[in-house]
């Protein structure tokens, strides 16, 4: 399926390209759909995005694949770190007063492979590779490029400001029982993910990073499956060492850029992040061609400097949003969602389910 590009992201402003999209499954009733894309966007704010990313159910829901290729010529303010910096009353506060903008080119190269060693249980390792160049932190009214809170942190912890690339390799364990992984109706992914750094050298230092996530689809209707109760929920845990600071996890950094709707992506930043979503899907047409979708989320950061611990501040958001079906097969949908959270309101326009 090869379709024309024409998105919104708050991040990204209008988005306009192309992306061609395989979904594929074996020749057994029990063989799971997979699904790769390719897309090549770009933006009003002059920011150029190709991304390929894949997930693989291959020799009978035997060997999954998991990968999240990009490279970017971005451009995106940074806010600080800890999910403080938005305050819940202040009514002449504005997310615009905090930003600092910056530009960089990204090269993301992440790709797992896992083995089923149990019934819907894989065990695997992976790379990850993140390159952030030609980084330019620009100036704000009253600060000067040094002052910025990139620069700042980077200078903290010996980290370069013009450019650094974060290395590692992973183990993976991974529980699978969703029907579909393109739009699942019932069942549960949870995966777990232990990264070590890979840097060698004299003023090389060891890195410890945790990522956990965890979705949970509960059909609410025995004759009509489009009534799902969805769950999403996900967290970086940096439990030794250091990271730059773009490698640090934020909001809208998970594999489809979806997490934190009713924020810019990239507002709430910190050493340690947990996210959690949860949305009701259910029809609006007879013929399923149309159904709507109502969430909330929250997201919460830390900031170690200021002894700020995740959960300590929570940043919520709500929302609703309706699904165009544009593949009964596959069920794939287009998706256009709106959020709102604290001092802030979104629109968003993608390809396939939010999660």
């Amino acid at each position: 399926m090869v379709l024309p590009v024409l998105f919104v992201q708050p991040a990204n402003g209008l988005l306009y390209g192309a992306i061609a999209q395989y979904t594929f499954k074996g020749k057994l009733p029990r063989d799971k759909y997979s699904s790769a894309f390719i897309m090549a966007t770009y933006t009003t704010k002059k920011q150029l995005l190709v991304d390929a990313k894949s997930n693989f159910l291959l020799n009978h829901n035997s060997l999954y694949l998991w990968g999240d290729w990009r490279y970017y010529k971005f451009s995106q303010s940074n806010y600080g770190l800890g999910s403080d910096n938005v305050p819940s009353g202040k009514n002449d506060f504005t997310i615009e007063s905090i930003a600092q903008p910056m530009k960089y080119d990204y090269i993301k190269f992440y790709q797992t492979a896992s083995l089923l060693v149990a019934p819907n249980l894989f065990l695997g390792a992976g790379i990850h590779f993140d390159g952030y160049l030609n980084i330019a932190s620009l100036p704000t009214e009253g600060t000067t490029t040094q002052q910025n809170y990139h620069n700042t942190y980077n200078s903290q912890f010996g980290f370069n400001n013009n450019h650094y690339l974060v290395k590692s390799f992973s183990l993976n364990l991974i529980h699978d029982s969703r029907d579909n992984l393109v739009n699942p109706n019932h069942g549960c992914f949870t995966n777990l993910n232990l990264k070590s750094n890979l840097e060698f050298g004299k003023n090389a230092f060891s890195r410890l990073i945790l990522f956990s996530e965890f979705k949970y689809y509960v059909p609410l209707s025995h004759t009509n499956k489009q009534h799902v109760l969805a769950f999403w929920s996900y967290g970086q845990f940096l439990l030794k060492g250091h990271l730059p600071y773009l490698g640090l996890p934020a909001n809208g950094g998970d594999q489809d850029s979806r997490s934190g709707r009713g924020y810019t992506q990239g507002l709430f930043r910190g050493q340690n992040l947990y996210y959690f979503e949860t949305e009701y899907r259910f029809p609006l047409s007879c013929n399923q061609l149309l159904s709507g979708t109502v969430f909330t989320n929250f997201t919460s950061t830390s900031d170690k400097a200021r002894n700020i611990a995740v959960l300590q501040y929570i940043q919520p958001a709500f929302g609703c949003g309706l699904r165009l079906l544009i593949d009964k097969t596959t069920r794939t949908n287009v998706v256009a969602s709106y959020g709102v959270g604290r001092h802030s309101k979104s629109f968003y326009v993608n390809t396939g389910e939010t999660f």
